[in-house]
């Protein structure tokens, strides 16, 4: 219930902000307040030295972005944003909670190994295009930070007797993480990058060594008026 509705919302946001649009007049003062769309192939990055690369994973978010002009043609604005986020990874560190303690090792006798989170964004950018009032089609470059607050996160992995381990919420997951960002592309169809500058977890180590895992995304983000 609570899926649908947020997307009744969603889709009441973008009718009510495309009837504003389309009233506008050419050198009007305009915003690009926008409901935002993303699909990325992700990848855990700065992994200890014993833990490889993750396969293949992905990510998905959406939101509402509100747009803050900075200048009379409304080429350059400042954004504020919030939204939903899911990641799903493959992943090879073994997560395991254990008395309240999370614990990390590398097990090369696992079937499976996924870790999946969902996460309030808080996007903040910096944003140039080459639009107008009436101007739908255009250029952009949108660059910034966005903050992750955890909601759920958890850590499955099936061992070698086919036995599934699951592990919700541990206590070393770092609940609040934020990255930079950018966007560049025409019209609806623009490329996305957000590159992790907090840890996953925090105070992890595995052999000795800090587990210092961030997030690495990069894919498409459709922005809708």
């Amino acid at each position: 219930m609570k899926h649908i509705s947020f997307t009744f919302f969603l889709l009441f946001c973008t009718i009510n902000l495309q009837a504003q649009k389309d009233s506008l007049q050419l050198g009007d003062r305009y915003a690009e307040d926008q409901i935002y769309a993303s699909i990325s192939y992700s990848q855990l990055n700065d992994q200890p030295t014993l833990i490889p690369k993750s396969s293949f994973s992905y990510s998905l978010s959406t939101g509402f972005i509100k747009d803050f002009i900075l200048n009379k043609s409304g080429s350059i604005s400042f954004a504020a944003g919030i939204g939903y986020g899911y990641d799903f990874f493959n992943h090879e560190l073994k997560v395991e909670e254990i008395n309240g303690n999370t614990s990390f090792s590398r097990d090369n006798t696992i079937n499976s190994n996924f870790y999946k989170s969902h996460n309030i964004e808080f996007p903040l950018e910096f944003r140039w295009r080459t639009s107008t009032a009436n101007k739908y089609s255009f250029w952009r470059i949108y660059t910034g930070i966005k903050f992750l607050y955890n909601a759920s996160n958890s850590f499955q992995f099936e061992a070698a007797n086919n036995k599934q381990f699951k592990y919700n919420n541990v206590a070393a997951y770092n609940k609040l993480q934020y990255g930079l960002t950018i966007s560049a592309g025409y019209d609806e169809f623009n490329v996305n990058v957000f590159y992790g500058l907090s840890p996953v977890f925090k105070n992890a180590f595995i052999n000795g060594e800090s587990v210092n895992t961030k997030v690495l995304k990069f894919g498409l983000i459709f922005y809708l008026l």
